[in-house]
């Protein structure tokens, strides 16, 4: 299969050179010079959408992907399709995914789940919003680059399901956090306190598998000075994206909203910037109650 690949960052490049390394013809284009096993760098975004079975974009924010989709989607031939695997508003989302069928062309969301070691692995996870007959088209591809792809219904539903997700993921690694430098406080052993939590009601993801206390648990960025994973500045743009969602579909969410309150102190009034989202346990170890 011909593919157009553009955003080729830390996600966007080892998902591009997955596919290459499947034996796919991948074209690729990033603002940033960068090289990419197996990957052909074309001279514009419309260069590489041009006569391409497939056109992958993985983008910052639904500001750029809509500038980025006025510029491939003239240059992409009718019945290819255009893949989205952003994480933005659902607003854009729709948006694009009209301007890509009105076009002539199939569109999906398709934001992911699994970060940058899911992206190298080709272990990430899919939420899909789209045609049943643009999911089938792509569906090869996405078992190239993941592990999962769930058709979650028309577009704009990949994003729906991933900011609803990551809602959920950070004000359960909050909880986590809270719950550590609670048991901290009161003298309990904090081994004991996961052999306990992971097996018992308060199990979660954020417990059982993405520990914040260092040596507890699976291996997790927790281990390694609380470098990324999952930065928690890109927690709080997920988080954002739940509320702003939330406000349009007037949504009463107030345990994401107290989230999204904590994640911006962190990011942007703390030493959160650069850390990885479970670094809250620090955070919370070092204060008190007022």
């Amino acid at each position: 299969m011909n593919i157009g690949f553009i955003g080729l960052g830390n996600m966007g490049g080892p998902m591009a050179a997955n596919l290459a390394k499947a034996g796919h013809v991948v074209t690729g284009y990033d603002t940033a010079s960068v090289a990419i096993d197996g990957v052909t760098l074309a001279e514009s975004a419309a260069a590489a959408a041009a006569e391409q079975d497939v056109v992958i974009t993985m983008l910052p924010n639904g500001a750029i992907l809509r500038a980025v989709a006025a510029e491939i989607v003239p240059a992409m031939k009718q019945g290819a399709v255009f893949l989205d695997c952003s994480t933005v508003d659902v607003d854009s989302a729709r948006f694009v995914a009209q301007a890509a069928e009105d076009a002539g062309l199939l569109a999906l969301d398709a934001p992911v789940s699994g970060g940058i070691g899911g992206a190298q692995g080709g272990t990430l996870t899919f939420m899909v919003g789209g045609s049943e007959a643009a999911f089938g088209k792509a569906k090869p591809l996405f078992d190239i680059m993941g592990q999962k792809a769930v058709h979650c219904g028309p577009s704009g539903n990949g994003q729906a399901a991933k900011i609803c997700n990551n809602m959920i993921l950070g004000v359960t690694m909050i909880a986590t956090c809270e719950a550590f430098a609670l048991a901290d406080k009161l003298g309990l052993d904090r081994q004991a306190m996961f052999d306990v939590v992971s097996t018992s009601s308060g199990y979660s993801w954020s417990m059982n598998a993405y520990c914040p206390a260092p040596g507890i648990g699976p291996k997790s960025p927790a281990d390694n000075d609380y470098k990324p994973g999952f930065a928690a500045d890109l927690m709080l743009k997920d988080l954002r994206l739940s509320q702003q969602a939330a406000e349009a579909a007037d949504a009463d969410t107030p345990m994401g909203q107290a989230a999204t309150a904590l994640y911006a102190r962190f990011v942007e009034d703390e030493d959160g910037k650069g850390m990885d989202f479970s670094a809250m346990l620090p955070r919370f170890e070092k204060r008190g109650r007022g």
